[in-house]
């Protein structure tokens, strides 16, 4: 027995010097000793030739002598990342490969850019639901049912009136959140209302039934037409720079009276007149006017001490001036081509 167990402390030796800095030595280590044919197999199989009276102090032995052999393969498995590091040809001081990262949308670009003149003039943010009741949406706008005005925008219903619930849809306009503002807040309300709206709309270059909003509204004593168009003033030069022309037209808004469309000089033709313009040299980029007194009053603003000016516009329309963007569907088409053109924005 005394054989064996030199054999045994020889074997341990050797294990305790074994280094292995790559995944072929370790394998090798583990078939060495461990494996079906291994020395750890091959000395525990001579436990057969002990006497009987000595088995239970060689089995002790024999166990001790396996735990030693497994716990230094655990400890070169672990210790291979650092081994294999030190045995490479690899400079880890070196930068690493440069990972390929997206970028904003260009309608989120725009639009963030919109908020972020509105704020410079004190303007917060509100955001309500896509999906509206009638009131909100329609009603409180001063478009009741019978309101010729409706036909002005083809709705998606998402559930018919009845005779306890209004009807639902989904939001025409971002107005349904101004509403919401005026419902819960009391003057001065000063507010921009970015958001997604919806139109049953044939989609082409020109159009599509979701485009995105960014709608403003001021609600003080002594607001006068000419804060709004200030306010236009304003936005416009941030947006656009210091040379862009405006210009007002009067129109009708049933929410707003008076009511007036801006225009500004085409930006892809620098004025002199394409396809955008109509060749006029003339692109309008939104609706505004002095909030109606029956707006007003639907929520318990009083028209004789406030009044108050809103405006809306649609961020497709700006973000298509700004980048020269012929066609709303390439938007929301998720081709990759014209995504990545924005990196650099």
């Amino acid at each position: 027995m005394d054989q064996l167990l030199q054999q045994i402390e020889a074997v341990k030796a050797e294990i305790a010097a074994t280094v292995a800095t790559t995944h072929e030595e370790v394998e090798n280590y583990r078939i060495k000793y461990l494996g079906t044919k291994g020395l750890v197999k091959q000395i525990m199989g001579e436990m057969k030739n002990v006497p009987n009276e000595q088995k239970k102090e060689f089995g002790q032995i024999l166990n001790a002598f396996k735990v030693v052999a497994e716990e230094k393969l655990a400890e070169i498995q672990a210790g291979l990342g650092e081994g294999a590091e030190a045995s490479s040809n690899i400079d880890f001081t070196l930068p690493g490969d440069t990972v390929p990262v997206g970028t904003r949308h260009p309608l989120n670009l725009v639009r963030n850019q919109m908020v972020s003149i509105f704020k410079r003039l004190g303007f917060a943010v509100a955001e309500g639901p896509e999906v509206e009741d009638d009131w909100h949406n329609f009603g409180a706008m001063n478009l009741p049912a019978d309101h010729p005005a409706r036909d002005m925008q083809d709705t998606f219903y998402v559930q018919e009136a009845t005779e306890t619930e209004s009807a639902w849809l989904l939001r025409t306009h971002t107005s349904s959140v101004q509403a919401r503002v005026m419902e819960t807040q009391k003057p001065p309300i000063r507010v921009i209302c970015p958001g997604r709206v919806y139109r049953n709309e044939t989609i082409s270059a020109r159009a599509h039934c979701f485009f995105h909003q960014v709608e403003g509204l001021y609600i003080d004593e002594n607001v006068s037409f000419a804060d709004l168009k200030q306010t236009l003033y304003f936005f416009v030069q941030e947006m656009f720079g210091k040379e862009v022309k405006v210009r007002f037209r009067p129109s009708y808004f049933p929410f707003t009276e008076p009511s007036a469309e801006m225009d500004i000089s085409c930006q892809i033709c620098a004025g002199k007149g394409c396809n955008i313009c109509k060749h006029t040299g003339w692109v309008e980029i939104l609706g505004s006017g002095m909030v109606h007194p029956k707006v007003l009053e639907n929520f318990g603003i009083d028209p004789e001490k406030y009044t108050g000016f809103a405006f809306g516009m649609g961020v497709e329309r700006i973000a298509q001036l700004k980048y020269q963007v012929n066609d709303l569907r390439l938007y929301s088409q998720n081709d990759l081509r014209f995504l990545q053109q924005f990196k650099s924005v």
